[in-house]
């Protein structure tokens, strides 16, 4: 009896196949449903206001949920129950009354406390009852009179282009907001400024001449602000006039000096002008006044009569006649000017 055998049948599967199947099987995951999560807005709360917790990725098989005050389920401390079909809510042993729970399952707790600080649980009640839970928290500060903060900086002297600074306000409050000021305004916009997330480090890089001056920071909250001491920070850059050998002071004394020389030549200038003026006048004003009197001089002459040209010879002539004359008795002869002044008149 012969042995009963199958022949062995080869079936060719071609490879580019075989590495499409186990590329399939390597990067397909089946369908993962979002977690459920918390969301608390604002965290940080003061006190006196309200928050709210924002669930998340709800289920969508949920017969109901109940809000819990700490980080575990616990019948001690349900807040409150809530019925996805009827939406009845059933409160709880840490009901305060302040509580209030919305169509989206989100839980309002109004006017909170110092206590109320803290976490908060959520539980999802499924269908297949897989129950989910997630958990989140908030914080509440008292709001009280904000105190001065204070400025820190890495240096107060620096030197432009070379040198950064960080300048750090420092405070002890909580749930405040912070702002800066540069010369007792708001703080320009600058690409080489920046501030931190929580505006608490100013940081310049690099310092220019014009960031020299006084820096300031005011922290604030809902019901008062307060601003700290101002820090100066000095900048040092290098002064082309200086280098050079000159300051400030001199190149003042030698601008005054030159504007003096320029004043100095104008006002002579403006004197020399003025006098050649005036002499011209004063000129013309005597050619003016002598013209007439020459003429009137020589008009005066001409109508001399003959006589006075006599007198004035005569006495000419009696004048030299006694000069060569000497004095003589009374009892001699007459002088030969009175002889001659005698035949004149006679003629």
């Amino acid at each position: 009896m012969g042995h009963l055998s199958t022949p062995l049948h080869r079936v060719r599967v071609p490879w580019q196949g075989l590495l499409l199947t186990a590329s399939l099987l390597t990067f397909w995951n089946p369908p993962t449903t979002a977690q459920l999560t918390i969301e608390s807005r604002p965290f940080n709360v003061a006190e006196g206001k309200e928050v709210l917790l924002l669930a998340h990725n709800l289920p969508q098989n949920s017969l109901g949920f109940s809000w819990y005050k700490g980080e575990r389920v616990d019948a001690k401390h349900l807040i409150v129950a809530y019925v996805m079909r009827t939406q009845q809510t059933t409160p709880g042993p840490a009901h305060s009354g302040r509580e209030t729970v919305y169509s989206n399952v989100s839980l309002l707790i109004q006017n909170v406390t110092q206590n109320d600080t803290g976490s908060y649980t959520i539980q999802a009640i499924k269908e297949d009852l897989v129950n989910e839970e997630a958990t989140g928290q908030f914080r509440v500060y008292q709001l009280s009179p904000v105190a001065q903060p204070q400025i820190k900086a890495s240096k107060t002297t620096v030197t432009e282009d070379k040198d950064s600074v960080n300048l750090t306000c420092s405070t002890n409050d909580t749930g405040i907001s912070i702002s800066w000021f540069f010369k007792d305004q708001s703080l320009p916009s600058s690409e080489r400024m920046k501030l931190s997330q929580d505006n608490t480090t100013l940081s310049i890089n690099p310092v220019k001449r014009e960031d020299a001056g006084k820096y300031s920071c005011e922290v604030f909250n809902l019901i008062s602000k307060n601003r700290s001491d101002p820090i100066m920070l000095t900048v040092n850059y290098n002064d082309p006039a200086q280098e050079n050998g000159l300051t400030a002071g001199a190149i003042a004394g030698i601008v005054i000096g030159v504007l003096a020389l320029v004043v100095l030549i104008v006002a002579a200038l403006a004197c020399f002008l003025h006098f050649r003026k005036a002499g011209r006048a004063s000129d013309q004003r005597d050619l003016t006044e002598h013209k007439p009197s020459v003429s009137n001089h020589t008009q005066d002459h001409s109508n001399d009569p003959p006589n006075k040209m006599n007198e004035v010879t005569y006495s000419t002539l009696n004048f030299e006649a006694q000069q060569p004359t000497q004095p003589t008795s009374a009892s001699s002869s007459p002088t030969a000017a009175e002889i001659i002044y005698s035949e004149v008149k006679k003629k």
